[in-house]
């Protein structure tokens, strides 16, 4: 995976524009001036859990012995699947019918809705990469996650801008992305298997 397919690959799958709704709707008991800490606390931990998982997810796959394709096409399903989910979204979001009453701390925000499942396993992907070295793939993620952090720490005035029709129609857009990068990285990685 190079490193700019890598950016807007975790750019796509962090989808802000699609959390701006659940961020809005789990903070709407915070106060407004502390809604901002909050946000900015929750995309914190979620980027030190994706550092995390970037750092320390290659030997993770090593201790598991997988290779690069299989952790590809894996990888490949589950954008697709998430990407699937953003163009066709099903009853309860990603949150389910759970209520979440006061502050909330690391889930539902930092995880899943930031560092979800399938923005970790991209980032072990890009990690057992051959392509680049840990400081390219460090300043991939953090520049997806400032994208991500800018639109969220913005949602409330974003909402008032676009309205729900308006996030609903960018979220689709983004997933239809989402599934060509799902469909290309599977491709990769079945081309990687096949010529072993």
């Amino acid at each position: 995976m190079e490193p700019l397919a890598g950016f807007f690959t975790l750019l796509f799958v962090m989808d802000p524009w699609g959390n701006i709704p659940i961020f809005l709707s789990v903070l709407k008991g915070v106060e407004g001036k502390r809604r901002f800490f909050v946000i900015l606390r929750e995309l914190m931990i979620a980027l030190g859990i994706m550092i995390l998982f970037l750092f320390f997810g290659s030997y993770f796959l090593n201790m598991l012995n997988l290779e690069q394709s299989a952790v590809q096409i894996a990888g490949a399903i589950v954008l697709f699947l998430i990407a699937l989910r953003m163009v066709f979204p099903s009853g309860g979001g990603i949150m389910g019918e759970d209520q979440y009453e006061g502050e909330p701390f690391i889930v539902p925000l930092a995880i899943p809705c930031v560092a979800g499942p399938s923005a970790l396993a991209i980032l072990m992907l890009m990690a057992h990469s051959a392509n680049g070295s840990m400081l390219i793939w460090t300043v991939v993620v953090v520049a997806a996650w400032l994208v991500t952090a800018f639109f969220l720490l913005l949602s409330p005035l974003l909402y008032k801008v676009l309205r729900e029709r308006g996030l609903i129609a960018i979220e689709r857009l983004m997933g239809m992305i989402l599934v060509m990068i799902a469909v290309q990285n599977f491709l990769s990685g079945l081309r990687a298997f096949l010529n072993f």
